[in-house]
């Protein structure tokens, strides 16, 4: 006799959070987000569905395989996954968990995802985050991305969280916590995502086209360099022309 799990018909979508590296397209014309264990492998855009990290042809989630999108119930139990030195430059993602699922004890696993929510935390620094800038690593065609301060961006390819929301599209909502640690929701909501935005990253500045949000957005992000800058001019200043 073979035992059939439960089978569930919400009337909405699920909700599921979980944690995830932002990343960037190597052209700069695209933005999404890579998984922190087993999907790692394969970036996933804000609406996407889930295939199987082994290659298999089967459909995901397959009942005899890991393969399928991930989340838990809990955005408490996703948010102390960010307190692990590995995961401390991730974001947290909100997400509505689509099509077919199979449901654990704590989270999902399941076929396709929106992801309505990014959470950015703060720099490693503990300096409020101020861009996305390139975290050193990446997948094949992909720069991984992690949060970061005015001072800590300096001549590297970065973006500022208007700009990523652009690039990803589909909605997405992208907040920035405070610094000092944690990954607070309170802050600043840079407004929903849409296509058709481009972004030159030799220089981190976005294409023309940009909303009222963006252009905030964009001018807290050159203010804050701005602000570093003058900080570091001052103490040039102190140390006088032998310093």
């Amino acid at each position: 006799m073979r035992l059939r799990l439960p089978e569930e018909r919400p009337t909405e979508p699920p909700t599921g959070y979980k944690i995830a590296h932002p990343v960037l397209s190597q052209d700069g014309g695209r933005a999404g987000f890579t998984g922190v264990s087993l999907g790692g492998a394969l970036p996933y855009g804000v609406l996407d569905d889930a295939r199987c990290v082994y290659g298999r042809r089967h459909r995901a989630p397959h009942r005899r395989c890991d393969c399928g999108f991930h989340c838990v119930h809990d955005r408490t139990a996703a948010e102390a996954l960010l307190c692990t030195e590995e995961h401390r430059a991730a974001v947290l993602l909100e997400v509505s968990v689509l099509g077919v699922y199979i449901r654990f004890e704590q989270g999902f696993r399941y076929a396709r995802q929106r992801v309505r929510t990014m959470t950015v935390g703060p720099c490693v620094c503990g300096g409020a985050a101020v861009a996305l800038a390139d975290a050193g690593w990446g997948r094949p065609g992909w720069r991984a991305l992690r949060p970061a301060c005015a001072g800590c961006v300096r001549g590297r390819i970065s973006l500022s969280p208007a700009v990523f929301t652009r690039l990803a599209g589909d909605g997405l909502r992208v907040r920035t916590g405070r610094g000092g640690g944690g990954h607070s929701a309170a802050g600043l909501d840079v407004g929903r995502g849409h296509p058709a935005a481009g972004l030159d990253v030799g220089r981190g500045r976005p294409a023309a086209g940009l909303d009222v949000f963006e252009l905030a957005a964009e001018a807290a992000l050159l203010q804050a360099r701005l602000d570093w800058f003058q900080t570091q001019l001052a103490r040039l200043e102190e140390r006088g022309p032998k310093g």
